[in-house]
């Protein structure tokens, strides 16, 4: 898909105060407040440094720029802090994806809204388990797990019900690897957790509706991390069974796999989480990211719970397109694609 072109940026990484610059203005990207604003001749925006570089009309310079301290507006001599909270932020510069790393690391980490990893913060306002286990993944690798901690330490149901209200039976295995980030088996919502894959439970897998559809082998494989992660005994079997949702599962179990149909071209520009898992399980060439764009490098569109009125804060546009960019799922799989996982 290539996203309309709507230049703006997003600063706020991890608990800071989440923030939009668009057309020389900077403004709490929640509430609308005016933070900065400047009568612009010319603006760089430079994603891949968290930096945005302004020219106004009588020459003078400023700069907003974000770091692993907090985000700062430099103008005048002066560099005056806007928010802060620590996060870390690597350069992967061994990497030749080095620049869509350091874009798309920022995509997952200003997505995390009071503490909570959302799959992106103006449609979305509670986590999904599902996203928030695949950004952790990403946190876990370059040492930002405290920023989501105090979430999953408040952990208190072992489904997220955020699909129509559906008990979802990977959320299992995503709750347990989520625990296991912070802790051990003392959490008190891991005996909800197995409680639940009792009932769920069918023969040596288990079973029931992911996206309103059957999907016991993918299910199967999240349980068998979560309780590897964990470290409970691991009694689960994937079925051989065919299963559209098996290769979204690429961490582990790539034998365990019947061939199916590769997702639709339709089905990756809505939901394209869906083709980088694909490419990443088969090792297949990754879809393109947004054609001569640099920001955001990832979306979602037509999801059925996502409240696209929100995006009207950035763009009109977005609302009648029902598009969401970033999102964390698909910017979870765009990097750890890249990281050559």
């Amino acid at each position: 898909m290539e996203l309309p072109d709507i230049r703006f940026y997003l600063f706020g990484m991890g608990g800071r105060r989440k923030l939009l610059y668009k057309g020389g203005v900077l403004k709490d990207a929640l509430s609308g407040e005016v933070v900065s604003e400047w009568d612009v001749a010319e603006e760089r925006i430079i994603p891949e440094e968290y930096t945005i570089e302004i020219t106004g009309r009588g020459g003078e310079k400023a700069s907003i720029v974000e770091d692993e301290q907090g985000v700062f507006v430099v103008e005048g001599g002066e560099r005056k802090l806007i928010t802060e909270a620590p996060v870390n932020l690597p350069r992967f510069e061994n990497s030749r994806h080095a620049k869509q790393l350091r874009i798309l690391h920022q995509e997952l980490l200003v997505n995390v809204l009071d503490g909570k990893p959302v799959p992106n913060f103006f449609v979305y306002k509670k986590p999904w388990y599902r996203d928030a286990a695949m950004t952790a993944l990403c946190f876990q690798l370059t040492g930002n797990i405290h920023v989501i901690s105090d979430w999953i330490l408040s952990i208190d149901e072992p489904y997220d019900r955020n699909n129509a209200g559906v008990s979802e039976p990977d959320n299992l295995g995503q709750v347990l690897y989520l625990c296991s980030l912070v802790g051990n088996t003392t959490h008190p919502v891991v005996d909800k957790v197995l409680d639940a894959v009792k009932k769920c439970r069918e023969g040596k897998h288990i079973i029931g509706e992911t996206d309103f559809g059957l999907h016991p082998v993918y299910q199967t494989k999240w349980l068998k991390l979560g309780v590897r992660s964990i470290g409970l005994p691991d009694h689960y079997e994937i079925p051989k069974a065919k299963d559209s949702y098996s290769a979204l599962f690429w961490m582990d179990y790539k034998n365990q796999h019947v061939e199916m149909e590769p997702f639709s071209k339709e089905a990756g520009e809505k939901y394209p989480y869906l083709v980088w898992a694909e490419a990443h399980f088969h090792g297949w060439p990754p879809d393109k990211l947004p054609l001569g764009k640099t920001y955001p490098l990832t979306w979602e569109a037509y999801s059925s719970e996502a409240v696209y009125a929100n995006m009207a804060v950035i763009d009109p546009v977005y609302v009648g397109m029902k598009l969401s960019p970033p999102h964390t799922w698909h910017a979870a799989e765009a990097f750890l694609y890249y990281l050559g996982l």
